[in-house]
């Protein structure tokens, strides 16, 4: 079973320098974003039997503009033992837009 306490991930395609550290408690997940271009963010939810996470999101970017939304984060483990997680993302502030993107695990 994973489990994600301690465990910091950042955008794999790196065009974003945020890092996401996140805390686990039974079932629940929660963390703390910051670097780059975001001052501040929070992301909590659950996750399922399968390591699969369901995560609400809410980021204050240094613009002053803020973004929230959900996610549906799908883990894989890679080659070195890193997770890396598939981000089905729904965005519902400034603009409603969806997507997938993918995190991978920071050593």
């Amino acid at each position: 079973m994973i489990h994600y306490d301690g465990r910091k991930f950042r955008r794999a395609d790196g065009d974003i320098e945020a890092i996401a550290v996140y805390h686990q408690d039974g079932d629940a997940v929660w963390g703390e974003v910051s670097g780059g271009e975001v001052r501040c963010g929070a992301i909590a939810g659950t996750r399922q039997p399968d390591g699969t996470l369901h995560l609400g999101y809410a980021v204050a970017l240094a613009s002053g503009q803020l973004v929230c939304g959900h996610t549906v984060n799908t883990p894989d483990v890679v080659d070195d033992g890193r997770l890396r997680l598939r981000e089905e993302w729904e965005r519902h502030a400034p603009r409603a837009a969806t997507g997938v993107s993918y995190l991978e695990e920071v050593p």
